[in-house]
């Protein structure tokens, strides 16, 4: 099943909610849909694809999908470039073994990359076909390996920007916890506007923020340093799937 195109109310809320994302500022930190960086991106327009790709993957799902998957920050892999959380560019471009464009945006849109293929600071593959990111590929992964419908789930970071190591922009730093009470906001926000569903938090940090700010949130091990059987045993679990 895939969900159509939402209400025109729904259009607007998302519109004013990207609005505010892109107005946020921070210190070593990347925003996604506002900042550009000369040497990685691939043009000034970058911000502006990143702010369409948002909403593209946002319109069939807010306010429908019974799931939210939620982790702690973005990665430089991952929606640092495609502009949608623990979600890589190889997947929105049709070069993922596991995911499909289709399986993030309804079949009339095309996602683009918005990494410079030109940038020396990236490997030939990445050059050739851009980024990709192993704790997406696990977290998307376990919801198409179980043939479970992917307009299902919202994914989505408490803290919505890219933390970034002090001169290095090609490396992920764990946010502080004033940068995680400063996302809790836009995270809040989200929740209320899509209404009722059953949240899914991926790793000890975004548990604990979530459990901190009152929100029911079943915790799932972070795919990351070997913990990727864990993350799937534990998502089949949550979902009644053992």
């Amino acid at each position: 099943m895939r969900y159509g195109r939402i209400s025109m109310r729904n259009d607007v809320n998302i519109q004013r909610f990207i609005t505010r994302l892109a107005m946020f500022q921070g210190e070593h930190v990347f925003n996604p849909w506002w900042d550009y960086a000369v040497a990685l991106d691939i043009s000034p327009n970058a911000p502006a694809i990143r702010r369409q790709q948002l909403a593209d993957y946002f319109q069939p799902r807010l306010g429908h999908s019974p799931y939210i998957i939620v982790a702690e920050a973005v990665g430089y892999q991952g929606g640092r470039f495609s502009g949608i959380a623990i979600t890589c560019e190889r997947m929105l471009l049709g070069e993922h073994p596991k995911v499909k464009k289709e399986d993030i945006f309804a079949s009339d849109i095309e996602g683009q990359r918005t990494s410079n293929p030109s940038c020396e600071l990236l490997n030939n593959k990445q050059q050739e076909v851009g980024f990709n990111e192993p704790t997406d590929t696990v977290v998307w992964g376990a919801i198409l390996e179980n043939h479970l419908n992917p307009y299902d789930f919202l994914l989505w970071n408490i803290f919505p920007f890219h933390p970034h190591k002090l001169g290095n922009p090609l490396s992920n730093r764990t946010p502080t916890q004033t940068e995680l009470d400063l996302g809790w906001e836009f995270t809040r926000d989200l929740l209320q506007v899509h209404g009722d569903a059953k949240i899914l938090a991926v790793g000890q940090k975004a548990a604990q923020t979530m459990a901190y700010y009152g929100v029911d949130a079943v915790a799932l091990r972070h795919p990351a340093n070997g913990g990727a059987s864990l993350y799937r045993e534990g998502f089949k679990r949550a979902l009644g799937l053992l």
